[in-house]
């Protein structure tokens, strides 16, 4: 690996409480204030140096980097300096994610939706889903935090109801010692195929009765009275890692973001923070010159930040919700731990961007799947989030919210193959009724036995070739040459 090209450039980190305001160096390992409890974002004390170039001159260095050599700056820290610029090349930890492509809707489900749109398929990243932009920022930020304090051990932990454990236990296995991984998981609300990631990455596997807030409540506990690196959103450093989505975003847009509108959904809040955030650095320093319109999505079955913003804003009073079984597993939070940064971002976003610039929209149970199925059918390789956001952008359209003449941006924020289980069960009409899924059958799809088992035995493989060529052709009318 070549650090060439690594930049010179550095900044000095802070923790800022959002509740309180109290400030804390960034060499610690803090999740919460530990004067009042609030939640933290990190501040580069250092970003009025980045102003010293102009927008033009960072496009060019960002665009520039697209084509380098240096492993470092491949992923999610091609643009270091917005990021976590005390980090040094050695540091930073890079198993190819990031950089996951922009894919514009087929286009007879653009015409189906009624205004151009794309999937940012982050399940491709390497664990399959958008958790590893945050996680490659949080290894790189532990290794240098173990480096700095020569510390010989540290447990990373958890909790998650897939992705965000399928993401931590890869990067701590490619790390290695000093750090170790740990689990908590839900217990029977994980994926099998999600399930696997973990346990494949050798990390310690614990589950819980309840559902991912009590799962939450447990790993913040520990972090408060031992010293673990906890790894879910709570963590800033991960925030950090998760705005490379809005600067990859803005790049292939070729920095023009005027007329976008970006659908993410909002499961414990951090993307969607991450997403906000990023955008209002690049405003700050003139990369980009305007801002998109952002939309957060919820299930009616998970949706306490769509009840704060439908209440008027004079009568807004945040409550946490109790989740009913939603299969957009990842947003299936009713209690989510970044909401704070939310509520600061959007207004933030809303004072630079306009009232518009950032909504909130409620879609159904029926809504996600019915749409993850369509998307899928198109070519498609959305999860069940990405489903819920395609049904957030329909709901948006038909709400007058969102214009046919403006493009939209769907966040697919994990690989479809890790939600096969909620695709079968639609195939097969095989949803509890707690979901509240009624399969369309016209979209159902299994395989069809031609042939009983007992036609392939006592035959040689060109006459069975033969049985078998002919039940294809009777079953799809074909016509010889």
């Amino acid at each position: 690996m070549t650090h060439a090209d690594f930049p010179a450039y550095r900044g000095r980190m802070e923790y800022v409480c959002l509740d309180c305001g109290a400030r804390y160096p960034g060499d610690s390992l803090l999740y919460a204030c530990p004067r009042c409890g609030g939640v933290f974002l990190l501040e580069n004390l250092d970003f009025s140096r980045l102003k010293e170039r102009d927008g033009a001159a960072w496009r060019e260095v960002f665009d520039a980097r697209a084509g380098t050599r240096c492993t470092a700056l491949r992923g999610i820290f091609r643009y270091y300096e917005l990021l976590a610029p005390l980090l040094e090349a050695e540091d930073i930890v890079y198993l190819g994610e990031g950089l996951t492509p922009i894919v514009e809707a087929a286009p007879p489900l653009r015409d189906r939706v009624g205004l151009p749109f794309a999937y940012k398929n982050d399940g491709q990243n390497p664990s399959a889903s958008f958790k590893d932009r945050g996680m490659a920022c949080a290894f790189s930020y532990l290794k240098w935090l173990c480096r700095r304090h020569q510390w010989d051990e540290v447990l990373t932990v958890c909790a998650s109801t897939g992705d965000t454990s399928a993401a931590a236990a890869l990067y701590a296995a490619y790390v290695g010692a000093p750090l170790k991984s740990v689990v908590l998981l839900p217990h029977g609300k994980v994926t099998p195929q999600q399930l696997s990631q973990p346990l494949g990455s050798g990390a310690t596997v614990l589950e819980l009765p309840g559902v991912f807030d009590d799962c939450m409540k447990v790993v913040e506990h520990l972090a408060e009275n031992y010293r673990v690196a906890l790894l879910n959103s709570k963590n800033s450093w991960r925030i950090l890692g998760q705005e490379s989505y809005a600067y990859e975003t803005a790049q292939w847009y070729g920095w023009d973001v005027s007329g976008l509108c970006l659908f993410v959904p909002i499961g414990n809040a951090g993307n969607i923070t991450a997403v906000m955030s990023g955008f209002l650095k690049m405003l700050d320093l003139g990369i980009v010159t305007s801002l998109p319109r952002v939309f957060g999505v919820q299930s009616e079955h998970a949706d306490p930040v769509w009840r704060y913003y439908a209440a008027p804003e004079n009568a807004r009073r945040w409550q946490p919700v109790t989740v009913a079984p939603s299969v957009a597993q990842a947003a299936m939070i009713g209690n989510p731990v970044s909401f704070p940064r939310v509520r600061k971002l959007a207004e933030r976003f809303v004072e630079a961007g306009g009232e518009k610039a950032f909504q909130v929209v409620r879609v159904t149970e029926q809504q996600i799947m019915d749409a993850m199925i369509q998307a899928n059918r198109h070519g498609h390789i959305a999860c069940t989030q990405g489903g819920e956001c395609l049904a957030g952008l329909i709901n948006a359209r038909a709400l007058g919210l969102i214009g046919g003449d403006e493009h939209a941006v769907l966040d697919a924020t994990a690989h479809s193959l890790k939600f096969a289980d909620f695709q079968g069960m639609y195939f097969n009409d095989g949803f509890p009724p707690e979901y509240g899924v009624t399969p369309d059958k016209s979209l159902a799809n299994r395989p069809e036995l031609l042939l009983p088992e007992s036609a392939r035995q006592g035959r040689d493989v060109a006459e069975f070739a033969r049985m078998g060529a002919e039940a294809v052709v009777e079953r799809l009318g074909l016509r010889k040459k």
